[in-house]
């Protein structure tokens, strides 16, 4: 089988499409680098939809955290702190337990039966989890923004009669996303890589679709040598960090644009080894 062939048949297997039977003997390098990026597509399914929803949470949960109602300020405290406070893998693992007490045949809901069988599928649960969790990280970043906002960008909002949603749409939030945006770009870059987690969580993949690092430790158990499966999930997930960082330094030369060329701050990558 060629290479061409190779990618015709597994390049969207964790898709479903494509051949269904995973290679048994015989296994070639072009057969491992397809398989694991197809894999990949499930990474970036991830963080793709947990990166974009926690965005719009985390801002809630900044503003919530920032504001000066008790009734507001300390559930987002308490989020944040939980979801910070334990690892990740520890809440894949509480998340999944929870959702399989769920009763199988749904819950009732005004007469409506409502599924929860979805939710114990690493598709669902897991991009749940990592959801309400760079949520929690985003929200600390923004928040530590947001209290670093000049006073004097907010003085002169009001001096020109700039108040209320006007104000936090015009100058407090493109402020605040400038400021975190650097930590934030780190912030995704992790959330892509913890999404490797979900292989070694309580949630199962649909029919052997599962994630890269599935079909890496798949070629790992058959061939007896994890020394050319796992660098080829290392040099996607290289790829993917390098696409990430150009991605957000567009957006990060957007949101500075008003700035001399000299003054605008550059995106570091700064990973975090332990979280």
């Amino acid at each position: 089988m060629s290479c061409w062939e190779t990618l015709a048949d597994y390049g969207l297997r964790s898709l479903g499409v494509g051949e269904r039977l995973l290679p048994r003997s015989d296994f070639t390098l072009c057969q491992q680098v397809v398989l694991i990026g197809s894999g990949l597509i499930w990474n970036i399914y991830f963080g793709a939809l947990a990166l974009t929803s926690g965005f719009v949470l985390a801002t809630g949960l900044a503003l919530a955290k920032a504001a000066r109602s008790r009734w507001l300020r300390k559930p987002a405290e308490w989020f944040i702190f939980l979801f910070r406070g334990s690892p990740l893998f520890i809440q894949f693992f509480l998340a999944y337990e929870a959702l399989v007490m769920l009763p199988r045949q749904g819950i009732d809901v005004f007469g409506i039966t409502v599924e929860t069988a979805w939710l114990t599928r690493a598709w669902a649960g897991a991009l749940i989890v990592l959801f309400l969790n760079t949520a929690a990280y985003s929200a600390e970043i923004f928040y530590g923004a947001l209290k670093s906002v000049p006073k004097g960008d907010l003085e002169a909002a009001e001096a020109y009669g700039i108040t209320g949603w006007a104000r936090f749409r015009r100058i407090l939030w493109p402020t605040m996303l400038r400021l975190g945006w650097p930590a934030y770009t780190n912030e995704a870059i992790f959330l892509f890589h913890a999404t490797t987690l979900v292989f070694f969580s309580g949630f199962p993949a649909f029919q052997q679709r599962g994630d890269a690092l599935y079909y890496a430790n798949y070629f790992a158990d058959k061939t007896f040598n994890p020394f050319v499966p796992y660098p080829i999930v290392a040099g996607y997930f290289i790829l993917l960090t390098l696409g990430l960082t150009l991605l957000f330094g567009v957006a990060n030369r957007r949101l500075n644009r008003h700035l001399a060329p000299n003054q605008r701050p550059r995106l570091k990558l700064r990973p975090q080894i332990i979280r």
